[in-house]
């Protein structure tokens, strides 16, 4: 079934309102609530819960991205047209804001609303490829989701899995956003901008890096698809 550039927005403002809402919302709840003591593990454990929910129920209308980095990355190897990046970057970004917003008014501001924040003990030129890292190991996952037929089924698994993992190994370095619009929304609601560029920058690497090491691989799917 061909889904419409309507339906597909309408899924990953959705989508990408559900992630942030999990990964930001379990920050700042966990400091209105535990004043921190939560700490990474419960805010690795959100977005992985909220990206199983997601891909299930969105993943054949969208592909599930819910991140422009990982739209780049789909636009690259094809999956995309160029219009749709526009429908996927709006939706992303009004579903980031919204759920920022959503935040703010029901859970509370503490966490600077739970915006991505770099350790600085370590030095930028660690924080950023960790970033970069983190965010090719999505792109990858994804990929390789996507590719591999018999674990489509495991994907909101999968896709959940390396965002939790990467935030459970990889945020005390670097925060593991991986996601342009999840750094977005909180940091410009809540003022906190000094660390928003890395965040605009490094998963845009790390996932176009992923496309095009995968990019070849699905033109020869495709190919084969024709004969």
């Amino acid at each position: 079934m061909v889904y419409s550039n309507l339906q597909i927005f309408i899924v990953e403002l959705i989508g990408t309102f559900l992630l942030v809402v999990f990964a930001t919302g379990s920050i700042v709840y966990d400091a209105e609530v535990f004043d921190g003591k939560l700490g990474i593990p419960f805010a690795a454990l959100a977005p992985f819960i909220a990206l199983l929910i997601g891909v299930y129920a969105f993943g054949k209308i969208s592909l599930a991205h819910f991140n422009p980095a990982v739209t780049i990355g789909y636009y690259i190897t094809g999956h995309i047209t160029k219009i749709q990046v526009v429908y996927y970057f709006t939706a992303e970004i009004i579903g980031a804001f919204l759920g920022s917003f959503f935040i703010l008014s029901f859970v509370g501001e503490q966490a600077n609303l739970g915006v991505n924040m770099p350790n600085y003990d370590f030095p930028i030129f660690l924080i950023f490829p960790v970033e970069v890292l983190a965010s090719a190991m999505l792109m990858g996952v994804i990929f390789y989701v996507v590719y591999t037929k018999g674990l489509r089924g495991f994907s909101g698994v999968a896709i959940g899995g390396i965002v939790g993992l990467d935030i459970l190994f990889l945020a005390f370095i670097s925060g593991a956003s991986m996601n342009p619009a999840r750094a977005l929304a909180p940091a410009l609601l809540s003022g906190s901008l000094s660390d928003l560029w890395l965040y605009l920058t490094a998963p845009f690497v790390g996932t176009i890096i992923a496309a095009f090491l995968f990019r070849n691989k699905f033109q020869a799917q495709r190919a084969s698809n024709y004969e």
